[in-house]
């Protein structure tokens, strides 16, 4: 078997209608089809499959993620539209909710209606 195809993403929700709104109208990922065991989108030329189940336990840690250019433009235009950046104890971010890793990448957490960590990243050049 072959491993080296194109991978998709998988997120779970127990509140569809939200996850629906959230990652079709406040994220932008293409709406591919809504059946009743997922809500699937196109995202980055990836397939992401919300999957609906009758109760979600969130992981403690990021589930899926977007490389962007600017992070800074990404989250003014996140926060417009009503998302809430995440921070952590512990972790010096700047007033945007944005940490600078050692190697200096730029990261920034939010989470979905379920509660599914996300993340973005502005990688270093």
């Amino acid at each position: 078997m072959d491993m080296n195809t194109e991978a998709m993403g998988f997120v779970a929700t127990a509140r569809p209608g939200e996850a629906l709104h959230f990652y079709d109208e406040i994220l932008g990922l293409d709406l591919l089809e809504d059946t009743p065991f997922a809500i699937v989108f196109q995202t980055g030329g990836r397939m992401l499959r919300v999957q609906k189940l009758p109760a979600v336990s969130p992981a403690p840690n990021t589930v899926l993620g977007w490389k962007v250019a600017d992070i800074h433009a990404e989250i003014a235009s996140l926060m417009a539209k009503g998302v809430e950046f995440s921070r952590y104890p512990g972790m010096e971010q700047d007033e945007a909710g944005v940490w600078t890793s050692p190697p200096g990448h730029k990261i920034a957490w939010f989470a979905d209606p379920d509660g599914n960590n996300l993340s973005l990243t502005q990688f270093a050049d």
